[in-house]
């Protein structure tokens, strides 16, 4: 295949507004599948969840042939949570089609999803989506692409996928607007040095690592010798593939194509995202020196933002829960994983998620694939903590790094995501913690409510736009721990669920951070420890209380809940002892007898608050984390 007859590109959108649709009507009309082959609607989302929550997770590329030209598009998700999956599709692509929906308009990750297209120097298709339907606004949903691309109307393409109308339209398009891959050299590819970009990778049962790759130069045939740069793996390509949508093999990767590489790897941790495949120009391998190779400059490394604890709802299935993780991290690239340790849920797993709604895939992945039923502990974000001295050993465990503060004192910066790894107060100068940028699109009658609401979440107004006489973007600066629980359903609560939210982590910022430790009969429960602003502790520990006090269960003793602010007790509940009637055996009114067994069991009973026990249940977490 010609390099001039290859287009590649990606369809980009907010959520719920007919990618996946739109992607089966051209994969339809090209042939690519048959109709009767169709077993659900949105053939690319393959996986079980993405297909009963009606939400894309996974990208997932796909080759269709029309009119004599290769064109291999990418399906992305539209939640604001995975946008680091559309971050690799537009590295590996020249174009872009922006999808809007007819009846919502522009939403806030339509806008996110336009900048990180235009970072990455793409041009972009404009398409307007649901036509069909009555509630549908042509010309303010046009006005409002107009002003956002800066393009002429009759650039807009104007189609129903459910209706398949004007969809063929789009291809046609494709051919004559979409240049050739951008490539790195022109010369003869089957002798040129290869460079391929990984733009993702899955673990096959029984081929083991698939890696997606973008070739930007060179060929790779089967059983080329190749080298990922970063990791230093040398692999034998055993075979490569195109997806049709199933997988189909071929004899070699042409230049500028997307494809599938069989790298007979064990695990996705050696070939990871964002590394480049190379094979030297003309030299034999024992004299190829990768670490002189430069690799592909593209997109960023997946950071994990939020980190919870992984246990099984019983300690005797733990080693069920490590054989379902290991298996689950060979298919979750995002999906950061370490052993953990809890006195209160014994053995267990510290993960990092890209968001919630990716925490709530891994879950729900565990349940249905596995059958593990799990506790998930309360996520925090990352935070960063300045200690006083610059002894970076004392703290490797951290991963901590050595930096100059504004004073131009030495000091060791460690991150820490865990509320047990906090060092003590005394060993660190200030904490600093994550800021995210929030844009906030909503119907001007709403705006008041969400001013409201700010003044409860720390937030800093930045700037308020109009995008038109009825719809306004609120901008905002504020912590991201403060998205991590209920913020997303207050916002659509207060908007009637008209409002769209997005937002993206910009810098660190220092603040008076503390940490929140719960004890239960004066022992210390590590799982339910929390860092937490000073100003919120106390409305923090409260909500704890109240939902401990719901789900353990009475024993014979006063059991007391002590919420602690470094060695200061901020708060205190107590639930009463469940009492036994020692007097049912009397009988008569011999009184000094009744007194002389009710000051017995009063002494039973404080000797019992001295050394009994209390063993938390699994479900008291489960319901806390829930409320």
């Amino acid at each position: 295949m010609e390099l001039k007859n290859i287009r590649n590109f990606c369809i980009i959108a907010h959520i719920d507004h007919g990618k996946s649709t739109l992607a089966d009507r051209l994969l339809e009309i090209t042939g690519t599948i048959d109709k009767r082959d169709m077993k659900h609607g949105q053939m690319l989302d393959t996986m079980e969840l993405e297909q009963e929550r009606w939400i894309t997770i996974k990208l997932q590329p796909v080759r269709m042939n029309w009119k004599g030209y290769q064109m291999n598009i990418i399906d992305t998700p539209g939640h604001v949570d995975f946008q680091y999956e559309v971050s690799r599709s537009l590295a590996s692509v020249e174009w872009a089609l922006l999808i809007v929906d007819a009846t919502q308009w522009i939403e806030a990750q339509t806008l996110s999803n336009v900048y990180m297209a235009i970072e990455n120097d793409l041009d972009i298709i404009p398409v307007i989506n649901k036509i069909d339907l009555p509630a549908a606004d042509f010309e303010k949903v046009a006005e409002e692409i107009v002003n956002l691309l800066g393009c002429d109307k009759s650039e807009i393409i104007w189609v129903s996928a459910k209706t398949w109308e004007n969809v063929e339209s789009i291809l046609d398009a494709v051919i004559e607007r979409i240049s050739s891959p951008k490539v790195y050299s022109l010369k003869d590819p089957e002798h040129d040095e290869l460079k391929a970009l990984v733009f993702d990778s899955q673990y096959d049962p029984y081929r083991w690592v698939v890696s997606y790759v973008k070739v930007f130069q060179g060929e790779i045939k089967k059983w080329d010798v190749c080298y990922f740069l970063n990791t230093r793996k040398k692999i034998d390509a055993l075979d490569v593939w195109y997806f049709s949508p199933g997988y189909t093999s071929d004899d070699k990767i042409w230049l500028g194509a997307i494809w599938y590489v069989v790298t007979w790897l064990k695990t996705i941790r050696d070939a990871k995202v964002g590394d480049t495949m190379w094979k030297p120009e003309n030299v034999e391998w024992p004299k190829a020196k990768p670490e002189d190779a430069t690799p592909i400059e593209g997109f960023w490394l997946v950071t994990p933002f939020i980190y919870a604890g992984i246990f099984a709802m019983d300690s005797s299935e733990y080693p069920l829960l490590k054989d379902a993780m290991e298996k689950l991290v060979l298919n979750d690239s995002a999906l950061f994983v370490e052993l953990e340790v809890s006195p209160a849920l014994w053995h267990g797993y510290r993960c990092g998620f890209l968001w919630l709604l990716h925490l709530d895939i891994v879950k729900e992945r565990l349940m249905r694939e596995f059958g593990m039923d799990v506790i998930m502990t309360a996520p925090q974000v990352t935070y960063r903590v300045i200690l006083l001295w610059d002894k970076l050993s004392e703290y490797s465990r951290y991963h901590g790094e050595l930096i100059e503060n504004e004073r131009w004192q030495k000091c060791t910066r460690i991150l820490v995501s865990n509320p047990e790894d906090l060092p003590k107060r005394e060993k660190y100068l200030y904490i600093e913690e994550p800021i995210a940028k929030v844009e906030i699109i909503t119907p001007t009658e709403y705006v008041w409510n969400l001013m409201q609401l700010s003044q409860d979440r720390r937030w800093n107004f930045k700037n308020q736009q109009f995008i038109d006489k009825d719809r306004v973007m609120i901008t905002y600066e504020l912590p991201m721990n403060e998205l991590i629980w209920d913020f997303y359903d207050e916002i659509k609560s207060l908007s009637s669920g008209y409002a769209s939210l997005n937002y993206e982590f910009i810098r660190y910022n220092e603040s008076d951070l503390v940490k929140l430790e719960i004890l239960i009969a004066e022992e210390k429960v590590d799982a339910l420890a929390f860092i937490c602003h000073r100003t919120q502790a106390r409305y923090l520990w409260w909500k704890i209380c109240a939902n401990l006090k719901e789900s353990i269960p009475k024993a014979l003793f006063t059991i007391k809940i002590q919420a602690v602010v470094w060695a200061d007790v901020v708060g205190r509940s107590d639930i009463s002892a469940m009492r036994k009637d020692v007097t049912a055996k009397l009988y008569g009114w011999d009184i000094t007898r009744k007194k002389k067994l009710l000051e017995k069991q009063k002494k039973g009973k404080k000797k019992m608050r001295q050394f009994g026990k209390v063993s938390l249940p699994s479900e008291a977490f489960v319901n806390l984390l829930k409320k």
